[in-house]
């Protein structure tokens, strides 16, 4: 059997020869320091792992669009730290936005968003440029380029990360978005709308996508960030509505909650997703209890991740990463189509315990 048609049979909850395995992603501070600089392409054959691509469309924009949201970005140098700093100011015919942040080689981060209230809300939203066409050029190449080895995974149009909620986490702050759903729902309620409308408008352009998956949700919708009676609020409904966008132009959607999970398990169910990630351990600080999820909810939805990648790569060794991924096979086989990997990015890590994690999938067979 094929990687590719092996964790194809995952994503339609089957059970496929042995136990897919991959990695959620490659990170390019651990490319760059423990494997040479080579590519994802590279990274996966050399431990043998099935592949996972993630590439979404290039995105097209009208002219008279981008010419009302002015972009004035400035480089604020590096601080004591080694951190890099950034400032954007973005003029609109009605007034003007501003967000920063920051960066270094393991990662980047918002030190001030741009949404601070609801009048900088309608600027944005009535002046924040949407895609007129979609591109699906470098997915077809990567699908190309992959053949029988694995998969291609696309991210949503969306103006934070995979859906509503939390992209709009990502546009005010998580903790004033928690505040204002609290105090202000009609506002609230009304932002997510919004959002949901612009991924509506620009799903549609995705009919013919190359892609095999999608990944939506984020980490700002798991429970612990927020509520069940929250996630069912703010949550389920524009969920549903964008699931069934997707299903539409025929991707499969895995629902990426990078935290608790436990309390949600039958909201994300209800949401139309056939997947749920990345079942992260009560060791990484998640809630899930990958046995009782598989049970509970594991002939419904296929699961990726589950690994706790820092006991198992990034502080382990090759014995701990082995019995690990066996762990993983055990609590899952009996219920759910599974894809084993690691609950969320690894920065660190000797390369013998990913290529006894690559060693030991191989040897879980159903």
């Amino acid at each position: 059997m094929t990687s590719r048609e092996r964790m194809l049979i995952a994503l339609e909850n089957g059970r496929p020869d042995r136990l897919p395995c991959q990695v959620h992603g490659w990170m390019d501070y651990y490319r760059n320091h423990y494997l040479g600089g080579i590519d994802w392409y590279e990274a996966n054959a050399r431990f043998g792992l099935d592949y996972a691509i993630y590439v979404s469309p290039d995105y097209t924009y009208a002219e008279a669009d981008l010419a009302k949201w002015q972009i004035d970005r400035r480089e604020l140098g590096v601080n004591a730290q080694g951190n890099h700093g950034w400032e954007e100011t973005i003029t609109t015919p009605k007034g003007k936005l501003h967000h920063a942040g920051a960066w270094n080689e393991i990662t980047g981060w918002i030190t001030e968003h741009i949404i601070k209230d609801e009048a900088d809300f309608e600027l944005w939203d009535r002046f924040n440029p949407v895609p007129v066409a979609a591109n699906f050029e470098k997915i077809q190449a990567a699908r190309d380029k992959l053949g029988d080895k694995g998969i291609v995974r696309s991210h949503p149009y969306s103006p934070g990360q995979g859906s509503p909620w939390q992209s709009f986490c990502m546009l005010v702050d998580v903790e004033p978005a928690i505040m204002l759903a609290m105090d202000e729902p009609g506002f609230v309620h009304h932002a997510l709308e919004s959002i949901l409308r612009r991924t509506l408008r620009v799903t549609e352009m995705w009919q013919g996508t190359p892609a095999d998956m999608v990944e939506t949700g984020g980490g700002a919708g798991s429970n612990t960030v927020i509520s069940p009676k929250m996630f069912e609020e703010f949550c389920l409904p524009y969920d549903q509505r964008q699931h069934a966008a997707l299903r539409a132009v025929g991707l499969k959607i895995v629902y990426h909650l990078c935290g608790g999970l436990m309390h949600m398990l039958d909201f994300v169910v209800q949401n139309g997703a056939h997947g749920l990630e990345t079942m992260t351990p009560p060791s990484m600080g998640g809630d899930c209890d990958l046995r009782e999820a598989s049970r509970r909810v594991g002939d419904r939805l296929f699961f990726i991740g589950g690994f706790d990648q820092n006991a198992g790569l990034e502080h382990g060794t090759p014995a701990m990463a082995r019995k690990l991924v066996f762990d993983c096979f055990e609590a899952t086989r009996d219920h759910a189509g599974y894809i084993l990997a690691p609950s969320d990015h690894f920065f660190h890590g000797a390369p013998e315990n990913l290529q006894a994690f690559a060693e030991a999938a191989r040897e879980c067979r159903y």
